[in-house]
C-alpha cells in the first residue's frame, strides 16, 4: 500500500474530502501539536485547516519549552487569519491582548497580568499591558494569600467581570486555580483509591483535626480520631503544620469535593498482638486516662484501654463516683480479666482494695451486677454521636480553614 509521511493513500483521499473545521471565537479545544518553530506553534486540526499560536506562550523565564512536539495543548481560537486559524494559550500583553479583552471575558481565555499594589479590597493587576483591573481578596487564590506573596507577581487570572466598556474589569487568580485543581482531580480520579498510602504534608490544625495536602495535590480532612491509636488531648502535641505525614485514603468523595485520610491506619495496630502480649489472668501495669460514672479506663499503652468498672474497685462496698478510688495519670496494678478482640474491649480488675477506709456493709450480688458492656455500649454510642456532629458541612470546615 503506498503511504506519504506515514499516510496510506485512503488516509490521504479521505482527509481531501474533509470540510475545513469552524471555531467561534473563543472555543477551546485539546489537540495536538504537530511542529514548534521559533515564533510559531503549529496545531493538527481535524479537516482542511491549520492552527497555530505564539511559541513565546509555551517558553518559560529561561527559554525552556513546556510543551514538546506531539503534546495535546489546550487552547482558545482568537481569529482566521490569511494564514490559518489563530489560537492562544492566554492572552499576554500588547494591542492583540487588548482587543481581545471582551472576548476573553465570556470565553473564559486566561490572561497574564502583574499584581500592583494592595488597594481597599483587593489588588490593582495590569493585564494586556497597561490595562487596570481590580482583584478582590477572595479571588487571590483558592486559600487566604498573604499580600507579601502576591505583589509584583505576574501571574495567570481569568475575567470574571467586564463592565463599561472595559474601564471596570475584574479578575480573578482563584478561577484558574479551581480550573487547575479540577483538572488535577480528574486525572487523579484513575490513578487513587480508598485503602491506599500515600505520603503528605499538614497545612492546617483545628480542633477537629487537621487538613493535609498529599502529593498527589488534593486536600482533605486527618479527624482527631484518626491520627492515633490513643486518645488525643492536644492536636498541637501531635502535629505542627508543615509537618510530613504518611497517611491512608479513608473516602474519597469526588462528587462532593470530600477527602479523608487516616495517620493511625498507617501505623501498626496495636491490639493485633493484645491476646499475646496481655493473657487473660495476668496481672499488669497501667495508667489511668479517664474518669467516667460507671468505670476508669485504664491504658496499657498507646491505644490500648482497659475499663475497670466501679463495681470492682471497693471490694463490693457502694462508691458513686470512680474519683473516691482512684485518680487521672494514676499508676495501678491490674488483672486483665476478660479480652474481646472484635470489640477492641478489655475488662479489668483490681488486684487490691483501692477503697480499704471504707467501712459498712457489702452490696448484695445483685448490687454488684457488672453491668461493663451496657456502660460502655453507651459510652461508645455517645462519643460516636458527638465525633459526627463535631465534623459538620464542608463549609464549616472551609470556614475553620480560612479562619486558621
Amino acid at each position: 500500500m503506498d503511504t506519504t509521511n506515514g499516510q496510506s493513500f485512503a488516509d490521504l483521499l479521505e482527509e481531501s474530502y474533509a470540510e475545513p473545521v469552524r471555531y467561534e471565537p473563543g472555543k477551546k479545544v485539546i489537540v495536538p501539536v504537530i511542529r514548534i518553530g521559533r515564533e510559531w506553534t503549529f496545531l493538527n486540526l481535524s479537516g482542511k485547516s491549520e492552527g497555530y499560536f505564539a511559541t513565546s506562550e509555551i517558553r518559560d523565564a529561561e527559554g525552556n519549552l513546556a510543551v514538546q512536539e506531539g503534546d495535546n495543548v489546550s487552547v482558545y481560537f482568537l481569529s482566521a487569519t490569511k494564514d490559518g486559524m489563530k489560537f492562544t494559550t492566554k492572552l499576554g500583553a500588547g494591542a492583540e491582548a487588548q482587543a481581545h479583552l471582551e472576548q476573553a471575558h465570556h470565553a473564559g481565555i486566561p490572561i497574564e497580568g502583574v499584581v500592583g499594589k494592595e488597594v481597599k479590597g483587593g489588588y490593582e493587576v495590569k493585564i494586556a499591558g497597561s490595562i487596570r483591573s481590580f482583584c478582590p481578596f477572595s479571588q487571590a487564590g483558592l486559600q487566604r494569600v498573604e499580600s507579601e506573596e502576591f505583589v509584583g507577581r505576574q501571574i495567570q487570572f481569568k475575567i470574571i467581570e467586564y463592565k463599561e466598556a472595559g474601564r471596570n474589569i475584574i479578575v480573578s487568580h482563584r478561577a484558574i486555580q479551581e480550573e487547575e485543581l479540577q483538572e488535577k482531580i480528574e486525572a487523579l480520579r484513575d490513578t487513587l483509591e480508598e485503602g491506599a498510602i500515600v505520603q503528605g504534608t499538614v497545612t492546617s490544625l483545628q480542633k477537629f483535626g487537621a487538613f493535609v495536602r498529599i502529593d498527589e495535590g488534593i486536600e482533605g480532612l486527618l479527624p482527631i480520631s484518626e491520627i492515633c491509636w490513643g486518645r488525643v488531648e492536644d492536636i498541637n502535641e501531635r502535629l505542627s503544620v508543615g509537618q510530613r505525614v504518611e497517611v491512608q485514603i479513608l473516602k474519597l468523595d469526588w462528587e462532593q469535593q470530600r477527602f479523608s485520610f487516616s495517620l493511625k491506619n498507617a501505623q501498626p495496630d496495636p491490639w493485633k498482638n493484645v491476646a499475646e502480649k496481655y493473657p487473660e489472668g495476668s496481672v499488669q501495669k497501667g495508667k489511668v486516662v479517664r474518669l467516667l460514672t460507671f468505670g476508669a479506663f485504664v491504658s496499657l499503652e498507646e491505644g490500648v484501654d482497659g475499663l475497670l468498672h466501679i463495681s470492682t474497685m471497693a471490694e463490693g462496698r457502694k462508691i458513686s463516683h470512680p474519683k473516691e478510688a482512684v485518680e487521672l495519670g494514676q499508676e495501678l496494678e491490674v488483672k486483665i480479666d476478660k479480652i474481646n478482640l472484635e470489640e477492641k474491649r478489655i475488662s479489668l480488675s483490681p488486684t487490691k482494695n483501692l477503697c480499704p477506709h471504707l467501712k459498712g456493709k457489702k452490696m448484695e450480688a445483685q448490687e454488684r451486677e457488672d453491668t461493663s458492656g451496657k456502660d460502655y455500649d453507651s459510652y461508645k454510642k455517645e462519643k460516636k454521636a458527638q465525633a459526627t456532629g463535631s465534623l459538620g458541612t464542608l463549609g464549616d470546615l472551609l470556614k475553620a480553614k480560612l479562619r486558621s
